[in-house]
């Protein structure tokens, strides 16, 4: 029954339309059945098929299924209802399913997430005429009033991946809204769930998502610094989830039980992962270079023309802080000042 709806279709008709009998028989014969004879019926009828729903609903991992299910129980429910009969277990069990329907939609994000930092070329994007830039700067809540001053093509300093993972997330919170439809939910439980439920999209899915891709052996610095500068735009974006949210469900933040949003927290984390993978590799890359040179630090005179290793190893490092020039101010200088290991994360 769990891998189709028609299967539960044909469940829930068959006991619809065997109640709806029953309360025919009751309304229109003359002691044929009594209301406690049909009230114990469907006490036994409604355990079992909450049971069997808990059960089925249980395996389904398609989340486009468990939405129609809950519709189906939603349909179920008020159809009895109707008949005078008690549905308030069948609600109650909505709200259990509900948690199995975000579980679903985690593991469907994740899959799409991961899509996005797969296929993104971590580089920024550029648009080549007004229109291309309204376009996206209807996708994503970006300003810089020294961008639009300048001549197209215009260069964007985060990558494909922000507007994508951003509308991502929305179209996640859109999924989550449609399952609380028809539940009987006041406005301040429906932005509860919404909440909860994007936080974890965000600290668990979101958040591994970026710690996997980080962690990739082929990611190079140019990657790593793509990724701190699209994390920090995201970070940023987040107080425009917050009012998409409150838009939706028309709850206010200020509000005294409302639940925050964790993204802040999340996009910090990515990007010192992605810091720390800066530093390992900086560190990985001049240690090769000492070790393979062949260079006398001993010498009492200076030898006529510098080490070809040490030649190198700086060109390496200058084309390496070349890099950094395309991080925020703050952070390049960080990142160039003091000796051994620099600390981006001060400030």
């Amino acid at each position: 029954m769990h891998e189709t709806l028609s299967g539960y279709r044909k469940y829930f008709n068959q006991i619809v339309g065997f109640f709806v009998i029953e309360d025919h028989i009751l309304h229109t014969s003359q002691g044929l059945v009594d209301r406690a004879y049909i009230d114990e019926l469907w006490d036994m009828a409604l355990s079992k098929t909450i049971a069997a729903l808990r059960t089925h609903s249980s395996y389904c991992s398609d989340p486009d299924l468990v939405l129609d299910l809950k519709n189906l129980i939603v349909l179920f429910a008020d159809t009895l209802q109707a008949y005078g009969f008690p549905v308030t277990q069948l609600f109650d069990l909505l709200l259990e399913i509900q948690d199995q329907y975000r579980e679903t939609l985690l593991k469907k994000w994740a899959g799409a997430f991961r899509n996005i930092l797969d296929l993104d070329n971590y580089s920024p994007i550029s648009v080549a005429d007004e229109e291309q830039y309204e376009k996206l700067v209807g996708q994503f809540p970006f300003h810089d009033a020294e961008l639009e001053k300048q001549p197209f093509p215009r260069k964007f300093p985060f990558s494909e991946l922000v507007p994508r993972v951003y509308n991502q997330i929305k179209e996640f919170i859109y999924a989550c809204l449609k399952f609380s439809e028809d539940l009987h939910l006041s406005s301040t439980e429906v932005d509860d769930m919404i909440r909860k439920s994007t936080n974890l999209l965000l600290t668990r899915t979101l958040s591994s998502c970026f710690q996997n891709a980080i962690r990739k052996k082929n990611i190079g610095l140019t990657e790593l610094v793509q990724i701190i500068i699209n994390t920090t735009h995201l970070e940023r974006s987040c107080r425009f989830l917050e009012e998409f949210i409150t838009n939706i469900t028309n709850v206010l933040p200020e509000t005294v039980h409302t639940t925050k949003l964790y993204g802040t927290a999340t996009f910090k984390d990515g990007r010192h992962a992605a810091e720390e993978e800066i530093y390992t590799n900086l560190n990985q890359k001049i240690d090769q270079f000492l070790q393979l040179a062949d260079y006398d630090w001993m010498a009492a005179e200076a030898p006529p023309k510098a080490s070809d290793y040490l030649v190198d190893l700086i060109a390496f490092l200058r084309s390496t802080f070349a890099v950094f020039t395309h991080l925020p101010v703050s952070l390049a200088w960080e990142a160039r000042a003091g000796e051994g290991r620099p600390d981006l994360r001060a400030g």
